[in-house]
């Protein structure tokens, strides 16, 4: 029996209600599947029933167990499996799958998650993420204004999202070995029309740089105050207002006004 090795984040999933909901996710189109972190390949087994799939793992032990394990579904190009650091993949290709749009459907390593899907904004080839994170992180991302879970990964997915949801909450008994916080299975479809340039980013880092103060001191740490003032009172923006309390489009207003 393999041990999980805790310099990959890995929890090895072993609920089959879980894999199953998360199979029922899977939009129907042709898009290409990416599984990131298969370890065990447990649900690398049912997503290789329905599409061709392409998987990357970084810790070599379980690569050659998968290898033996899927040695039919390798040898007729239903899998491939592909040993590396998949932020490798990313910094060299730009994207994970070169030949056509792809959907990332995975137990994602917590400790790399959010990077993962950030990524993922990122790479135009990726268009639907089924995804599972630590309940934490997965909150961030299907966040909307108001709720205190609302962060700059909330304000990013939203401008590049159609569509964020939770699908499922997973208790720590469903893994091996079991993490010491609940997981979330999310849903997040991207808007193809849509992009984010890094500067923005910067600008919501700024926005979300103390969390429960009012927005207008943290924008006053980078921006002028008096152009702050008059853009705030322009857009009708409450100038008590928290940085969660502010949507999107109204982030995007501010910004592009600076």
């Amino acid at each position: 029996m393999i041990k999980a090795k805790k310099q990959y984040g890995q929890n090895f999933l072993k609920d089959e209600s879980v894999l199953r909901m998360i199979i029922e996710a899977m939009p129907k189109n042709e898009n290409k599947i990416i599984e990131i972190g298969p370890g065990l390949g447990d649900l690398t087994e049912k997503l290789v029933k329905y599409k061709e799939v392409k998987a990357y793992e970084v810790d070599g032990d379980l690569y050659s167990i998968l290898k033996v394990k899927f040695f039919e579904e390798l040898s007729n190009q239903q899998l491939e499996i592909e040993l590396i650091d998949i932020l490798k993949v990313w910094k060299d290709k730009g994207t994970l799958y070169q030949e056509g749009k792809y959907d990332l459907i995975a137990n994602l390593p917590y400790y790399i998650a959010t990077n993962i899907i950030l990524n993922c904004f990122e790479d135009d080839n990726c268009e639907h993420i089924i995804v599972m994170v630590q309940k934490e992180v997965g909150d961030k991302f299907i966040s909307t204004c108001g709720e205190k879970e609302y962060s700059s990964l909330g304000v990013i997915a939203e401008s590049l999202c159609s569509m964020r949801k939770e699908i499922v909450v997973v208790p720590p008994t469903s893994f091996d070995p079991a993490p010491k916080v609940d997981s979330s299975v999310i849903y997040l479809k991207k808007d193809m029309t849509k992009s984010i340039d890094t500067e923005f980013k910067n600008f919501l880092k700024v926005a979300f740089s103390q969390p429960r103060k009012k927005l207008l001191k943290n924008l006053s740490s980078r921006y002028e105050r008096q152009s702050l003032n008059d853009l705030f009172e322009k857009c009708a923006i409450d100038q008590n207002i928290r940085p969660h309390e502010l949507n999107a489009s109204l982030y995007s207003k501010i910004y592009q006004s600076l």
